[in-house]
Order: C-alpha cells, then structure tokens, then sequence
C-alpha cells in the first residue's frame, strides 16, 4: 500500500492559495510565502527533507499545468524531473502530457488513485492542488499531512480543507518545529 502525502504552504487561517504570487496567481495577497516573510532556510528544510520519501508526485489539472511551465527547467527542482508524475484529471487531454518531466499518468477518477494506492511503491506526494486535496482528503486516501504553516491571516482564497459536512477525521502529530520567522513545520498522520 503506497502513502498519499500532501505537502504545502498554508496560512493560518487555512488558506493555500497563490503562495508564490506572480502570472496565473491574482490573488489579492498573492506572494505570501516569499513577499511577507523573513526567509530563513531552516524553515524549508522540509521540503528537502521530502526528497527522500517522494517516489511519485500527484497534482490536479491546473497545479501540473502551472508547475509544467517552470519545474522542468527549474534548478530547484531538479530532483523531480525523472520522478513519475500522475494527474487527477476528467479533462486533461493525453497530448497535454510535458516531455522531459518523467513519465506521466493521467487518472480520471478518485477510484483510480484509490487503485493507484494499493499497488507497490513508496510514498506520493500532492503539491499544491487545493482542490484535489480536498476531495481526496474527503475520501479518506490522504495518509499524512506535511505543513508549513505562515504566520499570516489570508481571509480569501482556496482552503486546504473542505466545508464538507463528513464524520471527523483524528490526526496525529508526528513532528513539529517553529522556527523564529514564525512558520511553524507540523506533520499530521491521519489516524484509521
């Protein structure tokens, strides 16, 4: 059985959009993670951190879309490149596949990553994709958490978390560090 993680940057208040900022991100706070606060590497170690754990990256249509333009060509990212990639997409075409980035899967359903979890393999980890981590989160396939959470209140935007009225869902810390800009590491396991 393969880990489902999601891993992301998160306000306080929740809120997962636009951390970056810049074209296709017009959120009104959009750049939160880099214009706001004082950079401080320690406090992204995790994502290092990650690398070791990651065997295969899920995204939804629009985050594989956005990441497309820049990961592949990206320094920072090298690591990734060969990584296999899937897509939770219903309109996604084939042909919109990026050459060059690993090899890449399309799944048209929650059921198919409910499949893709039970085959072999380690971990996959969900970048960015608020809206696939909400509806996978509600069907119960997310095994973990890994959060960084900024010390800023966003007020609009897209939630990691849905509205959803569902049974409640027990989580478990298994590491934490705050670090002196005020982001704070939490690790959630998702408990039975």
């Amino acid at each position: 059985m393969r880990d489902l993680v999601y891993t992301g940057f998160v306000s306080l208040d929740g809120v997962l959009d636009s951390p970056g900022g810049g074209p296709g991100e017009e959120h009104r706070s959009g750049g939160w993670v880099v214009n706001d606060i004082e950079f401080l590497p320690e406090a992204f170690s995790l994502k290092g951190e990650e690398l070791a754990d990651t065997t295969a990256l899920m995204f939804g249509r629009r985050s594989y879309e956005a990441f497309a333009l820049t990961w592949p060509g990206s320094d920072d990212h090298a690591a990734y490149r060969e990584l296999p990639k899937y897509v939770v997409s219903t309109t996604l075409p084939d042909d919109a596949v990026v050459e060059g980035w690993g090899p890449t899967t399309i799944l048209r359903s929650t059921e198919d990553v409910a499949e893709l979890k039970k085959g072999e393999g380690g971990a996959i980890f969900i970048h960015g994709s608020a809206e696939l981590a909400r509806r996978l989160s509600d069907a119960g396939l997310i095994d973990r958490y890994h959060l960084l959470v900024f010390p800023v209140l966003l007020g609009a935007g897209k939630s990691l978390f849905s509205r959803a009225d569902k049974d409640k869902q027990a989580l478990r810390v298994r590491e934490s560090a705050t670090y002196p800009n005020g982001i704070v590491k939490l690790i959630y396991d998702v408990v039975g």
